[in-house]
Order: structure tokens, then sequence, then C-alpha cells
């Protein structure tokens, strides 16, 4: 679920979903705004499997834990790394 593997390809993984997350955060950005974001950039991409919304959440869940990402009034920002 968290890495790609035998039955699972990088983009259902929470990792890769995460990598393409963190690829529009360029700014701090909504959480509604991020997704919008997500969706139109996998939707560019032929070979990328459909993205729900709970696995949108799922990963940004995992950011968050790993210090990846933070929450800076109410928007979402790359995180500083770990406290």
């Amino acid at each position: 679920m968290i890495l790609p593997g035998k039955h699972l390809s990088p983009h259902r993984a929470l990792i890769g979903i995460g990598a393409e997350i963190l690829a529009q955060l360029d700014r701090p950005r909504a959480v509604s705004d991020l997704w919008d974001r997500v969706r139109a950039a996998r939707g560019g991409r032929q070979a990328a499997a459909p993205l729900s919304f709970d696995w949108f959440v799922l990963a940004l869940t995992f950011l968050y834990t790993i210090y990846a990402v933070e929450d800076a009034d109410g928007l979402v920002r790359p995180g500083q790394g770990a406290p």
C-alpha cells in the first residue's frame, strides 16, 4: 500500500501519489486546490490510474506523518522536517 510491489503499481502506491502531491506544492495550497491540481496533472497522463479522494487523503496523511508536509493556517505546505 505504501510502496509499489508486484501487485501494486507506482501510480497506486501512497509514496507515488505523495510524490505527485509534493510536485504540486510550489506554494501553500488549500486541500481542495491541491486535489484539483493533482487530478488535472494525473489526467494529462495516459498510463495513470484513476485516483479517488480517499487515496489522495491517505497519501496526504502519509506525507504529514513523515513530516513532508505541514498545516499552516488551513493550507498545506512543504514540511520543514522532523521537530
